[in-house]
């Protein structure tokens, strides 16, 4: 069985683990979670990630050994080279990320591959999740910020939405969690830090602010999501951990406008990054 490693790394963390290729999931005993510094030194940043990794993959085989690998943009994804110019990893600007991996590894280039971490969502929803029947998908990730991407039948591509025109803004001011914080201290004058604690709200209130938020959720499907044309729409991060509560209005929307897209709900949720860099590997590897 081919040794496959998943690897999402994040603004200040770095969450990986080995994943049955046959069986399509996650090896959970091999979990790992580690903080990075990523506003740290170029050093700083490579040795908490050689420091996790060893710890993934202290038992395999290194000549057998095939990461993938979920990065935030911007990043020349095919050749490893970060793009990132300010806030996070600016120490690591144009630096080689595949290449320094692999020689602090004792591994080929050959062996590490990067995707995108909007896309590596969608591919672990295709690869093990809710959506490995379908040819075209649209998914999204509803959380700190919008997530976008599409699979095409082969791979998944992020479409990168978040800053697109909308309403008077752009997307993601009206579907990530920003949205329900800055609605319920409009309508409240209260505070709250996301969905979770509006669950504990008055149920008056919770219906207000969901049914406000299907209405702008709809408008973003009509008017960007249904372009593509896909089969089934998965939402995945914490707001769809919630879609209960705006499923009824969402999906009223759709059938006015005769829009027919199912819609799923992530399977996997955090780990979908782990298992769909994995996948995304194991394709890039087959075809190379």
């Amino acid at each position: 069985m081919q040794n496959i490693v998943g690897i999402d790394i994040g603004g200040s963390h770095i969450t990986m683990a080995q994943v049955d290729p046959e069986k399509r999931e996650i090896i959970t005993s091999t979990y790992v979670r580690e903080h990075v510094d990523s506003f740290g030194t170029r050093e700083t940043i490579f040795s908490d990630w050689i420091s996790a990794i060893e710890k993934g993959t202290r038992d395999l085989v290194k000549e057998d050994l095939l990461i993938g690998i979920a990065m935030p943009g911007p990043f020349d994804y095919e050749n490893g080279i970060s793009l990132m110019q300010q806030g996070k990893f600016i120490d690591i600007y144009q630096v080689n990320i595949k290449g320094e991996l692999a020689k602090r590894l004792s591994i080929s280039t050959d062996q590490i591959h990067f995707v995108n971490d909007a896309g590596a969502f969608l591919e672990g929803e295709v690869f093990g999740g809710c959506v490995q029947n379908y040819s075209r998908i649209f998914g999204v990730t509803l959380g700190t910020g919008l997530g976008t991407a599409f699979y095409d039948g082969e791979i998944a591509s992020d479409e990168d939405l978040w800053d697109s025109p909308f309403k008077d803004s752009i997307c993601e001011d009206y579907l990530a969690t920003r949205w329900f914080v800055n609605h319920y201290k409009t309508l409240t004058g209260g505070e709250i830090s996301g969905t979770k604690d509006l669950l504990d709200k008055p149920e008056e209130i919770q219906s207000q602010i969901f049914d406000d938020y299907a209405d702008s959720f709809a408008e973003f499907i009509l008017k960007y999501v249904r372009n593509y044309d896909p089969e089934v729409l998965v939402i995945g991060g914490n707001i769809a951990k919630v879609y209960p509560h705006f499923k009824n209005r969402l999906n009223q929307h759709l059938q006015d406008h005769k829009i027919n897209l199912p819609i799923k709900i992530s399977a996997i949720f955090e780990d979908a990054a782990i298992l769909g860099a994995a996948g995304y590997a194991l394709k890039k590897a087959r075809i190379n």
